[in-house]
Order: C-alpha cells, then sequence, then structure tokens
C-alpha cells in the first residue's frame, strides 16, 4: 500500500511539475494589443479553432471554453471537449477565473480542479481580438501554449489564414499549431 501510493504520488509530481513551473517561467508573451469589454468577452462559448498540442489535450477536439462573469474581477470558466470525435464523449475541466488587470480584462488567471480535487492553475492571455468579438488569440505569458478562438466552429479558410498570421506576426513559431476537428 505505501509502495502504490509513493508510486501515485511520483506520477502526480511528474505530471503536474511542468504545471507548478508555468508560473515561474519568464515572460515571453507580447503585451495584449488592445483592451477586452469585460461583458462581451466572458460571456457565452467560444470555440478552440487552433492550439499548440500538449499531453492535457491529446485525443480533445471539439474544444470550447464557456465564461460567466461573476463581478469586474471574477469569472466562472469551464473548457470541453470531446473525446476523439466531435460526437465522443464529453470532457470537461472548469474552475474559478480572476482578472489579472482589471479595466484593461485581457489577462485570466484560473484554477481548475483536476479530478475534482488537484489544484491546477493557468494563466492566459488575450494577445488580440476583433472589436466584434467574433475571434481571438491567446497564450500563456511564457509563449509556449497559443490558442485561437472563434464564437462559429466552421471558419472559413482564408480567416483562419489570417488569424495564423497574426499568431505569426506575433512571433509564435506556428508551425506547432494543430487544428482539431470541429461538428
Amino acid at each position: 500500500m505505501v509502495n502504490r501510493m509513493a508510486a501515485m504520488g511520483a506520477v502526480l509530481t511528474l505530471i503536474f511539475l511542468p504545471v507548478s513551473l508555468q508560473a515561474a517561467a519568464p515572460v515571453k508573451a507580447p503585451a495584449p494589443a488592445k483592451a477586452v469589454d469585460l461583458n462581451r468577452f466572458y460571456s457565452g462559448r467560444w470555440i478552440e479553432i487552433g492550439r499548440r498540442p500538449m499531453k492535457l489535450t491529446d485525443g480533445c477536439v471539439a474544444g470550447t471554453t464557456d465564461y460567466q462573469v461573476l463581478s469586474p474581477t471574477k469569472v466562472d470558466v469551464l473548457d470541453g471537449c470531446r473525446a476523439d470525435t466531435p460526437t465522443g464523449k464529453l470532457k470537461t475541466i472548469g474552475g474559478p477565473g480572476r482578472i489579472g488587470d482589471p479595466g484593461f480584462n485581457a489577462k485570466l488567471h484560473v484554477k481548475y480542479r483536476f479530478l475534482g480535487f488537484i489544484p491546477v492553475s493557468r494563466d492566459y492571455w488575450v494577445l488580440d481580438h476583433d472589436d466584434a468579438y467574433s475571434w481571438f488569440i491567446s497564450a500563456d505569458p511564457a509563449f509556449e501554449n497559443l490558442w485561437i478562438y472563434t464564437r462559429n466552429p466552421h471558419v472559413e479558410a482564408s480567416m483562419l489564414k489570417e488569424l495564423i498570421g497574426k499568431a505569426s506576426a506575433m512571433g509564435y513559431d506556428v508551425t506547432k499549431l494543430e487544428f482539431p476537428a470541429q461538428p
């Protein structure tokens, strides 16, 4: 029993060590380009169109993020995806989010609960968005991970090319992006 618990502790350490190190990583991402309207941005569903591959999202397609404003500095966050196909089993993880730059509203710190009890924190910066709030590009402060989101799961090829171009112009290596299947 003791060996099993030690092994479990070692596995969890290996899984979550990169997450805990993320907070200490130096800032490499460009500063957010413009302010975010709290109520327009952090409400409703966003569709994940592109992302950098990571262990956490292996097998995830049709990704979404749902936001709900709770106060001028707090939002509720629920991330979801489907396992393997757009009709696969729904997987979700959520938690409270705190606006890191109140008034500008482009930096969000989320405290997720993995397996319902293991705390996992992530920082997201909205690097750019359109004025109609139909798309946004976000990254972690270390600029290791990048996401492209839209309100519509079906994006025209020309629009996707434009968004990838914007990410590239920010200095991100867009050859690392993957584009999961949509419903």
